[in-house]
């Protein structure tokens, strides 16, 4: 036994120490951005969640449920987003007795100057090169779908549990895989852990395709639909 294994604390508890600094510069980061708007993070957190999904409206408790708050909280901030006029209500069009929230023109405006807003994050992960945040981006997402598995965190709309993505199947090692949607090879860099797109597989064959892109075989891959 090394005398560091006696001496360090667990490898595990590291890692989630340094994602718990890293994250409180995210969020410093966000009140920061969010703050010169005249927002506060949650109700960004909003508007980007309805902005990708915002095709038939949203119903109040699934935007909640999303983003981890209680739906009094939800509402409290969607009440906030209306009267700044960057989001509405309307009656859900499949269900007359649901209202769905929607984001205005001018919510998606504010939402872009956020994300174009400078931090110290973006400048950190502009110090990786671009194979450094390709392996970032891959262990970020096995993050995501392991916490998904456990029930930590809303389903996420991933590359991997797609039905359209097929993992290796090209042999390319800066493209391997490959979208159905538009029918291109892709890498690790352009994975998404939230895609517009994104249509969810059965959970076997969820398994299969993240056996294959998680070891690198595309024989493991399970049939997908044509």
């Amino acid at each position: 036994m090394n005398e560091f294994d006696t001496l360090s604390s667990p490898l595990p508890d590291r890692l989630r120490d340094g994602l718990e600094r890293v994250a409180a510069v995210l969020r410093a980061d966000q009140w920061s951005s969010s703050n010169a708007l005249g927002l506060n993070p949650t109700q960004v957190h909003v508007l980007a969640f309805l902005a990708g999904r915002d095709a038939g409206g949203i119903r109040v408790k699934k935007l909640a449920a999303h983003l981890g708050v209680s739906p009094p909280s939800a509402t409290d901030s969607i009440a906030a987003l209306g009267r700044k006029g960057l989001v509405h209500k309307a009656v859900d069009a499949g269900d007359a007795r649901a209202v769905g929230v929607h984001i205005t023109p001018e919510g998606r405006a504010i939402l872009q100057a956020v994300g174009l807003a400078s931090s110290a994050t973006s400048a950190a992960f502009a110090t990786l090169d671009v194979a450094e945040q390709a392996v970032f981006l891959r262990l970020l997402i096995k993050l995501v779908r392991s916490l998904q598995i456990a029930g930590a965190m809303p389903v996420q709309r991933l590359c991997v549990t797609c039905q359209r993505f097929r993992p290796y199947l090209h042999d390319d090692a800066l493209n391997p895989h490959h979208c159905a949607f538009v029918n291109a090879a892709f890498g690790d860099r352009h994975l998404r852990l939230d895609c517009g797109e994104h249509e969810p597989t059965d959970p076997a064959t969820q398994a299969a395709t993240w056996t294959a892109f998680d070891t690198g075989s595309a024989t493991l891959r399970a049939p997908q639909p044509h």
